[in-house]
């Protein structure tokens, strides 16, 4: 499909794939392109005008049914419009920055994945973010994808590149197009790529995965891992991808792994921490959610509390989960009653993720930059 048009919450949305444009529809509007697509009718005038406007394709006598994906209301007792899911924490890498402590391979059998992508559909989910681990690795990967893209998600997936070349994987995707792949970059060379990842041969497969991608026209971007150990390669890593033609941004801030272990926080390149934004609060757990390997749901990837079993509970057991949310953003410990809580730029389940990990506090604060001045 060319185009997805959904309910999003109490709206109605139309977006492509791969593009940022998008568009916000009356009732009327997407009542209309689903009665064409379920009837055979043409794309209705407007929405060809529109489309040429947005995305520069043109719609003009395609069948509506064959051109534009119509998502149902969402049903059930919750409606979420984000969510993402660990498909397995198994990795074939071995990063020391990593956010996760253990990389256990271990997941859902197929079929409790694909009931599990269906459980997001119904529950209006538009914007998923297919993540690991590695998710490329896992076996049950190309069917969970194919399951969600034809349902209509705006598919994210977040891979160090290793099998990005793999022809079924290229085709798979040049035929059913992601929202995005996003792509990690670990160094400019073998040498610093290899020792970041403590992986032979990540910068070789992964700089191949991006070729490939690019080569086929698919929506990739690159996100740069700044380190302390790759810092001096930064302006090749930029070369790198402007070489490729792919948009790329840069992540430096480094934290603990969720669950409070404080070494990945070793490998922090010194002035890369991002904290300009103030944090003015989050939807998580009320709009959101994350789904680990096991259908275990909770706010995000970071606030694991309470986790609540999405596989033997279904949908009606994320009628709990925005007061757990709303639990994990109070502050609490070395948060209490802080004066600078209304210029504070970092969440609450983060900040705690930090002081369980007793990280200095220049790593994550502002009391730790004054301190420091």
């Amino acid at each position: 499909m060319l185009v997805i048009v959904s309910p999003q919450e109490d709206i109605y949305v139309a977006v492509r794939p791969g593009a940022q444009a998008g568009m916000q529809l009356p009732e009327a509007f997407y009542a209309e392109l689903a009665e064409a697509a379920d009837e055979g009718r043409p794309v209705p005038p407007w929405f060809v005008d529109a489309a040429r406007q947005a995305w520069q394709i043109d719609l003009t006598g395609q069948p509506a049914g064959s051109v534009v994906s119509v998502r149902s209301r969402s049903v059930g007792p919750v409606t979420y419009s984000r969510a993402s899911w660990e498909i397995n924490k198994g990795c074939n890498f071995s990063c020391e920055h990593c956010y996760l402590e253990q990389r256990p391979f271990a997941g859902l059998p197929l079929a409790e994945k694909l009931r599990l992508v269906d459980m997001l559909q119904a529950m209006g989910v538009l914007w998923f973010q297919i993540t690991g681990g590695e998710p490329l690795i896992d076996a049950d990967f190309p069917p969970s994808y194919e399951r969600a893209h034809d349902a209509g998600m705006m598919v994210e997936i977040l891979t160090n590149g290793s099998r990005l070349a793999r022809p079924a994987l290229i085709e798979m995707f040049s035929a059913r197009r992601p929202h995005k792949i996003t792509v990690s970059m670990y160094g400019a060379s073998p040498e610093t790529a290899d020792a970041l990842t403590q992986t032979r041969g990540a910068f070789k497969s992964a700089y191949r995965g991006l070729l490939a991608a690019a080569e086929a026209g698919l929506p990739v971007e690159v996100t740069i891992i700044v380190t302390k150990h790759n810092v001096d390669e930064l302006d090749a890593m930029r070369a790198l991808v402007d070489e490729l033609g792919l948009p790329r941004n840069e992540y430096g801030s480094i934290s603990p792994t969720y669950t409070g272990n404080g070494s990945p926080l070793e490998t922090q390149a010194s002035g890369y921490l991002d904290k300009s934004a103030i944090f003015a609060g989050c939807p998580a757990g009320h709009t959101s959610f994350h789904v680990d390997p096991h259908g275990l749901t909770t706010m995000c990837k970071v606030g694991r509390d309470n986790p609540i079993n999405l596989i033997t509970e279904g949908p009606q057991g994320l009628l709990r989960l925005p007061a757990i949310a709303d639990a994990q953003m109070l502050r609490t410990g070395g948060c209490s009653g802080c004066k600078l809580s209304s210029t504070c730029r970092v969440c609450r389940p983060m900040a705690r993720v930090y002081q369980e990990a007793k990280a200095p506090l220049e790593t994550y604060c502002q009391h730790g930059e004054r301190k420091a001045s």
